[in-house]
């Protein structure tokens, strides 16, 4: 038997999706252990591309069951909204090849009007929400103020438990943002529109775990966002609201005896974020929208355009050490192959002073960008498949990237298709 995490590295956006559909055929489980619906994994494959936001990137694979566990924030709309979509495609989605948690918590209603009333209460000083009510949702969860997926199936206990949160989160709706308060009638309707329709897949993960276990079949964690956005380890309050470490996978997942054998971890060949926070390496003006329109960098969730600068040594090393990385994918090389020469963000100034640490997070506003520059191939390289035939200036880029960062990097995509792909 053989765990693996596939996570990311940087602020997420890092290709974790395509590492995740590459990887997957050979095991047995895909997990997805964190997050909800507010980042999103494009994958692109024979049945065509998608931007898959709740679901596993397994589900393309039909021997594999794809799980999605107990940390992730399950929007009964937007998941049976995904699974529409996916079906449409031809994908067959059934409770044999798609599992989710009776232990995890449902994002309600009110969640998502709630971080859209808060950002706009905010205004200037917004963190840069994708209003998929995931702040709402984990605060809620913490403070014990939501239903878990296994109450679905009673629906006489479900309202029990739901209509004194409802009660109680209206207080919020009302009295602190002037907004309409949820109605009855409105959350049974939500509930038989798209809750009943997740019965079917709903159940208690312990069994399942344990005969995988036994049977000592492979299984993928999935993992959403990077390193940088973490609650806890993250650029905080810049940061989404649940673990994206690999370490918390097992928890996530339903599964938390079991040990992870590796941790790849994901980070492009050069920086991109969406969202608000600081963002060192960070390029504007025309720099800035040569490599975004090269890279194609774009919210998968929001459409937004993304935030791009220079692979930045510091933070992709902070990131590798957080996640515990055994190994790397460097992702979008191909994308560099425009300029003559490839700036690195080798380290950071803070206040006059040179530093290779990541800062913490009240200083990085003060972090200036230290950038050395490699050369650049100059050439087409997403026919490439054997690393020995990349240019050399590209077999130099990888290997300085491995050393600065201390972590071999084993795979290195030249494409977004499956098998754009080098495996050293």
């Amino acid at each position: 038997m053989s765990n693996c995490a596939i996570v990311g590295i940087n602020w997420g956006d890092e290709g974790k999706g395509r590492m995740v559909d590459l990887l997957c055929a050979d095991y047995d489980v895909v997990v997805r252990y964190q997050g909800g619906g507010n980042a999103g994994h494009t994958v692109i494959n024979e049945y065509g591309k998608f931007a898959l936001h709740l679901l596993p990137s397994g589900i393309f694979h039909k021997d594999v069951v794809s799980v999605i566990g107990n940390g992730v924030a399950v929007d009964p709309e937007s998941l049976m909204q995904e699974i529409a979509y996916v079906r449409e495609k031809g994908i067959k989605l059934t409770p044999a090849n798609l599992r989710i948690s009776s232990r995890a918590s449902l994002l309600l209603p009110w969640h998502k009007e709630l971080d859209c009333l808060e950002e706009q209460r905010l205004a200037d000083k917004k963190f840069g929400s994708t209003k998929q009510g995931i702040a709402p949702f984990y605060s809620d969860k913490y403070q014990k103020k939501t239903v878990l997926a296994g109450e679905i199936l009673d629906e006489e206990a479900f309202f029990n438990h739901l209509l004194p949160i409802m009660e109680w989160k209206n207080l919020t709706l009302e009295k602190v943002y002037g907004a309409q308060p949820t109605a009855l009638e409105d959350l049974k309707a939500w509930y038989n529109e798209y809750c009943l329709k997740l019965m079917p897949f709903i159940g208690d993960l312990d069994g399942f775990y344990d005969d995988a276990q036994e049977a000592e079949k492979d299984i993928l964690f999935e993992a959403q966002l990077g390193a940088l956005r973490d609650i806890d380890y993250g650029i905080h309050p810049y940061t989404t609201s649940s673990s994206t470490i690999a370490a918390y996978a097992p928890i996530g997942a339903g599964c938390p005896s079991l040990k992870l054998d590796r941790v790849i971890g994901v980070a492009k060949a050069y920086s991109t974020c969406v969202g608000e926070g600081p963002f060192t390496a960070e390029w504007f003006g025309e720099e800035a929208e040569q490599l975004r329109e090269a890279g194609g960098e774009y919210g998968a969730k929001t459409g937004r355009p993304r935030r791009v600068g220079p692979f930045d040594v510091v933070a992709t090393r902070y990131g590798v050490k957080k996640q515990g990385a055994t190994e790397l994918a460097l992702t979008k090389l191909d994308v560099l192959s425009y300029l003559e020469t490839i700036p690195v963000c080798a380290k950071y100034r803070v206040k006059g002073s040179l530093t290779d640490r990541f800062p913490f997070p009240s200083q990085l506003d003060a972090a200036e960008p230290v950038i050395e520059e490699l050369p650049g191939w100059g050439c087409d390289i997403s026919h490439i498949r054997r690393f020995e035939d990349l240019p050399q200036a590209a077999q130099d880029y990888v290997l300085y990237i491995e050393k600065q960062v201390g972590c071999y990097i084993k795979y290195v995509s030249v494409g977004p298709e499956r098998d754009s792909i080098i495996i050293r």
